[in-house]
C-alpha cells in the first residue's frame, strides 16, 4: 500500500482519510484546527509541508478555493518534496479548480479534479459519487487512490472545473429539491396530510427526489437533522454556482430564488445542519400555522 497524505479532517475529509487507513494505506494527515482530528491508524503532521516530503499523492478535503489554493501552493513550494499528484475532492467552483490546476502544473505536480457527493454516511460507508476530471497519465496513477476512497467513481473529463461543473449542477439541485420539499410538506400539513404519508406518496410519483426518498425520512420527520453537511457549505456551493452560470450568460431566474433563500437560512442560523430549511421555511413562510388557524 502507498503513502497517501491527507489535507483537511473536517466531517467529510475525516471519513475519507478513514477510509484510506481502513484499506491499507499509511496515511500522512494535517488539520489546521489540530491534531486531535487526526483518524485512528493515521499519523498526524505539523503543517503541510511535512505532507509533501512524506507522500506522492496528496487528497485535499476543504472548505473553498481559496483554502485549496493555499495548500496547493504550500506543496508544490516545499523543498525536498515528494508529491506529484494532488486529489482534490472539495467543492471550489469551476474557476478556482482551473487556478489550482495551472499553479501545479508550473511546479511539475498533476492534478485531479474530484469533488464528491453522497454526504458523510457515504463517505463512511464507501458508497459516496466521485466524480473526477484529470488528464490520462494523472488517472492512471490516482484511481487506486480513488477506489479505495469509494466504490463508486465517474470520470466526467480530462480539463479541470468539469468535475466542479458536474458538482454544482448536483448541488443546486439537492438545494432546489430540499426546499422546494420543504414547502410542499408545509403546504401537506397545513391541508391536514400526515407528512409520513405524504412523503409515501410522493415516492411513489413524479415528485420523488433525494429530498423525498433520503432526507426528509431519515433527518427531517425523524427529528434528527443530523445529515452531516453544514446550510453554510450549501449555500456557498449554490453561491458558486451562481457565479459560474452567470460567467457563462446562462440563465438565472430559479437559482436566484434559491440561492436568496440559503443566503437567509445560513445567515439566520449559521452552520447548522442543512435539513434545518424545513423548520427554517416553515417559520419564514409561516403558511402552514396561519392555515391551521383559519388565517390563510
Amino acid at each position: 500500500m502507498a503513502t497517501i497524505g491527507f489535507v483537511g479532517l473536517g466531517n467529510m475529509g475525516g471519513a475519507l482519510a478513514a477510509n484510506l487507513v481502513e484499506r491499507g494505506h499509511e496515511v500522512l494527515a494535517y488539520d489546521s484546527a489540530g491534531p486531535e482530528r487526526t483518524p485512528a491508524g493515521a499519523t498526524g503532521c505539523k503543517d503541510v509541508a511535512e505532507i509533501a516530503r512524506g507522500a506522492r499523492t496528496v487528497v485535499l478535503s476543504l472548505p473553498d478555493g481559496s483554502v485549496s489554493e493555499k495548500v496547493a501552493r504550500e506543496l508544490a513550494d516545499t523543498a525536498g518534496r515528494r508529491t506529484a499528484y494532488v486529489v482534490d475532492t472539495s467543492t471550489v467552483g469551476v474557476s478556482a479548480a482551473q487556478r489550482v490546476a495551472d499553479l501545479l502544473a508550473e511546479h511539475g505536480i498533476g492534478h485531479a479534479d474530484a469533488p464528491v457527493s453522497g454526504g458523510v454516511a457515504g463517505a463512511r460507508a464507501r458508497t459516496l459519487t466521485i466524480m473526477y476530471a484529470a488528464p490520462d497519465e494523472v488517472c492512471a496513477a490516482i484511481e487506486p487512490v480513488l477506489a479505495d476512497l469509494s466504490e463508486r467513481r465517474r470520470r466526467v473529463g480530462e480539463r479541470p472545473g468539469l468535475a466542479q461543473a458536474a458538482k454544482l449542477a448536483n448541488n443546486f439541485l439537492s438545494a432546489t429539491a430540499l426546499a422546494a420539499t420543504s414547502e410542499a410538506l408545509a403546504f401537506g400539513r397545513a391541508a391536514g396530510l400526515d407528512p409520513a404519508v405524504l412523503m409515501d406518496v410522493l415516492n411513489a410519483s413524479s415528485g420523488r427526489s433525494g429530498a423525498t426518498e433520503d432526507k426528509f425520512p431519515r433527518h427531517v420527520l425523524t427529528g434528527s437533522y443530523d445529515s452531516g453537511f453544514a446550510n453554510s457549505l450549501m449555500a456557498k456551493d449554490v453561491e458558486l454556482y451562481l457565479g459560474a452560470v452567470a460567467e457563462q450568460g446562462g440563465p438565472g431566474e430559479v437559482g436566484a430564488l434559491i440561492g436568496a433563500l440559503w443566503r437567509r437560512f445560513a445567515e439566520t442560523e449559521p452552520g447548522v445542519d442543512f435539513t434545518r430549511v424545513y423548520p427554517y421555511v416553515t417559520r419564514v413562510y409561516p403558511y402552514a400555522e396561519a392555515t391551521r388557524r383559519g388565517e390563510a
